[in-house]
């Protein structure tokens, strides 16, 4: 029978003649998370999902195979990937008949039809109160407004550049973090938080979080999101309006 995860890890280490401490300034990973995987106290840590990670990290240190070490815990505890967890999908309301497909013009197609009709309008109206004669040289204010419908007659408006949100963690306990920015990058890259530590603020078009409990405060654009306490590990999504979206365990980034 193959020697538990954390005595090989301990025994490791001692063999290699390296103190927790040092393990800890390499790795981040917090002494008493990695007294805890080599004693295999599962329940100190914060998750499944964390403590695999935190098993690839330090075994990777130690020069062991981190990814077969982490799968040797999973088949010890018992605990199913994040890849065997379906996402959980709403089902979409019906409208009407059954046979029927209700057929809906999307709201940026109806908002480029307005827009070019309106400007057809005021063309028109441009148009009858020069009258019939006159110089055939444009005006400055012809010029732009043929521009203009040039623009909206491709069916596209003046595209808004969006603005970059926001974004505080404050802990409220010791919390492990994880915090990617809009392009996928890591911003806060696996780090565990102390009770009253504050991380940003940090700018950026969306954000994706992962953390090892509940206990931190997210503010917003300068407002407070409201977070369930939980003392398991959650994750969410922060799309472009500063709303958050709880994620499943799957779908969470875990900065390894």
């Amino acid at each position: 029978m193959e020697p538990a995860v954390g005595k090989t890890l301990r025994e490791t280490r001692n063999r290699r003649k390296i103190d927790l401490p040092q393990v800890e300034e390499a790795t981040k990973i917090r002494i008493r998370y990695l007294r805890a995987i080599e004693n295999e106290e599962w329940d100190v840590l914060p998750g499944d999902a964390y403590v695999r990670a935190f098993i690839r990290t330090y075994a990777s240190f130690l020069g062991l195979d981190g990814e077969r070490l982490a799968e040797e815990h999973r088949r010890e505890v018992g605990a199913t990937r994040p890849v065997e967890r379906l996402p959980r999908v709403e089902p979409a309301p019906i409208r009407g008949n059954r046979g029927r497909r209700e057929w809906r013009i999307p709201p940026r197609v109806l908002a480029a039809i307005v827009s070019v009709a309106l400007v057809v309008v005021l063309i028109v109206v441009g148009v009858s109160s020069g009258g019939g004669g006159g110089s055939g040289t444009e005006t400055p204010s012809q010029r732009q407004g043929g521009g203009a419908k040039q623009s909206f007659a491709s069916g596209q408006a003046p595209a808004k550049k969006p603005s970059a949100l926001s974004l505080r963690l404050t802990a409220t306990a010791e919390v492990w973090v994880c915090l990617l920015d809009g392009h996928g990058e890591p911003i806060v890259d696996g780090q565990i938080l102390e009770a009253g530590a504050e991380a940003g603020p940090y700018r950026s078009g969306s954000f994706t979080v992962a953390l090892g409990n509940g206990a931190v405060t997210m503010t917003v654009n300068g407002q407070q999101a409201e977070i369930p306490e939980s003392a398991s590990p959650v994750g969410y999504t922060i799309d472009s309006a500063g709303s958050l979206r709880e994620i499943p365990e799957g779908e969470r980034p875990s900065c390894t």
